[in-house]
């Protein structure tokens, strides 16, 4: 290769991950725009505390859902064709969401923004684990982490600037995604140029709905238990039992599927098992906890949308930096357990701090303990990938990489619904002890709006979403731990200088 042709390359390169990192930075800000604006948006169309958490899981669980299918489509078709695609499905969401008249088309919209979301998020990977070699991907993958890391803090930021701006207002929460999605559909079209490798490859249809059925039966559960039913009923056996027969089933069909939606056998590798399982871990403790940061912003502390928004940077900023400097410096130094040990026990710290607001906690406080945990972070996320990518051969590399993606999401999913329902609860409970004349009567679950109420109320409503918010974090901690302790057992190895697409090649020559 001439100095040329190398240089020319390698400008295709980043201008192709330019165009991936803008398309993963709307699907991802599509996941957290809203969670400032959910307040204003669900007291709009008339929502309870548990559309708040539906509007989104939803969203979470059709991204999680479809994660591993598009990994096996990739397989079949043009990737770059399916990301744009997968762009062009967020597109379409995006403006049914946008023109919401209600809570039931609103949360219909969020599937579909969904749907392409999760094409973004696992096609990208597979792209970037096809053009660079390991021992090059950790820059590449520190600024992605970086890209996800904003989109998932800056969401709110941007949200609550719209809420609060009169002649925009939340709707455009989805309108602006637009405009940014359509420029990364044309940039990919110019500057992604991947050969179609087609392989014989059947999906498992059977695996995939045994899946998504049952991760969405015990979604439903863990949402509606405390609310529509007692969590000790016979509903709970009921919804428990069905989910957790559906998965087995899942397993059992997996397993003897020719070609599995999540193949079992990648977890015979010790690395690809353990840095799943504290991408799940990674995905319950950022998603449950900071998804409800906003709420408790602008109801615990009495903070505008904008405020609230602001009040996120910190987290922004801790994750934005370590993502980037972690991941230079394990392309320089190639070298990278020691950042994932370092990430996991940050975020234990930054969700032991968190665990301690309250109403009367200050903004700076605040502000340290959420650049504690973006910090952490910002060092886990991509970095864990990145490990999986090195250690399995590159005609595994589409699987693990969709299958790691398809678990953090479920770690999200599972963590925003099943903490979102703890939330709920609690601040039921909280209410019938400071208001026991109203308990009585059956009480409302709606988000109260605190403009609305009298001082001596608001005073209470802040503190019990106070109170509650911070033993989310409470319980989140725990879950942090257990990533801790996943990390420790992974095996560091050198990382590989060939490209996936070169050890492809490699791999097949060998073969024949």
């Amino acid at each position: 290769m001439t100095e040329a042709t190398g240089s020319r390359a390698n400008r295709e390169i980043g201008q192709a991950m330019t165009a991936l990192m803008l398309g993963m930075f709307m699907a991802i800000l599509a996941s957290t725009i809203v969670s400032n604006a959910l307040p204003r948006i669900i007291a709009d169309l008339h929502g309870s505390q548990s559309v708040y958490t539906w509007v989104v899981t939803t969203e979470l669980l059709a991204m999680t859902a479809t994660v591993p299918l598009w990994g096996k489509l990739a397989d079949l078709y043009s990737r770059k064709l399916l990301i744009q695609l997968s762009l062009g499905m967020f597109v379409a969401g995006s403006l049914i969401a946008g023109f919401s008249p209600n809570v039931e088309v609103l949360i219909a919209s969020r599937v579909v923004q969904g749907l392409g979301a999760g094409g973004m998020t696992a096609l990208a990977t597979i792209v970037m684990a096809a053009m660079i070699p390991p021992r090059e991907m950790g820059k590449y993958a520190g600024l992605f982490g970086a890209v996800f890391g904003v989109g998932t803090v800056a969401g709110p930021l941007i949200g609550g600037v719209l809420v609060d701006t009169s002649w925009l207002g939340w709707r455009w929460c989805f309108f602006i995604g637009v405009p940014f999605t359509l420029a990364a559909i044309v940039l990919l079209q110019r500057t992604l140029h991947l050969p179609v490798v087609r392989k014989e490859v059947k999906i498992d249809y059977l695996g995939a709905v045994l899946i998504v059925a049952g991760v969405s039966t015990l979604l439903v559960w863990s949402t509606l238990a405390g609310h529509q039913f007692a969590w000790w009923s016979a509903w709970t056996v009921v919804l428990v039992l069905a989910g957790l027969v559906l998965l087995g089933a899942a397993v059992f069909v997996e397993s003897r599927a020719a070609d599995p939606i999540v193949p079992l056998s990648i977890f015979r590798n010790r690395t690809v098992t353990l840095t799943t399982l504290a991408s799940a871990l990674v995905g319950v403790a950022m998603f449950g906890g900071t998804v409800f940061l906003s709420q408790y912003f602008q109801i615990g502390l009495g903070k505008t949308p904008t405020q609230a928004g602001l009040m996120s940077l910190p987290l922004i900023f801790g994750l934005l930096v370590s993502s980037t400097v972690a991941g230079q410096l394990i392309t320089k130094w190639g070298r990278w357990k020691a950042f994932l040990v370092a990430g996991a026990v940050i975020m234990v710290g930054g969700m032991v701090l968190l665990a301690t607001i309250d109403a009367n906690t200050s903004v700076f406080v605040v502000s340290v303990h959420m650049a504690v945990l973006g910090v952490g972070v910002g060092m886990l996320m991509q970095n864990l990938v990145l490990a999986a990518q090195n250690d399995v051969p590159a005609s595994d590399l589409g699987a693990t990489t969709s299958t790691i993606t398809f678990f953090r999401s479920l770690g999200g999913a599972i963590g925003v619904s099943a903490l979102g329902a703890v939330l709920a609860n609690r601040v039921t409970s909280l209410f019938a002890e400071k208001f026991p004349q109203a308990a009585g009567s059956g009480g409302t679950t709606e988000v109260p709006d605190l403009a609305s109420l009298p001082e001596p109320v608001r005073a209470v409503v802040r503190e019990v979403y106070a109170t509650a918010t911070a033993e989310l974090f409470l319980i989140g901690t725990p879950i942090a731990v257990l990533a801790v302790v996943a990390v420790l057992f992974i095996k560091e190895k050198p990382l590989k200088t060939q490209s996936g697409d070169e050890r492809l090649a490699e791999e097949l020559a060998a073969t024949h």
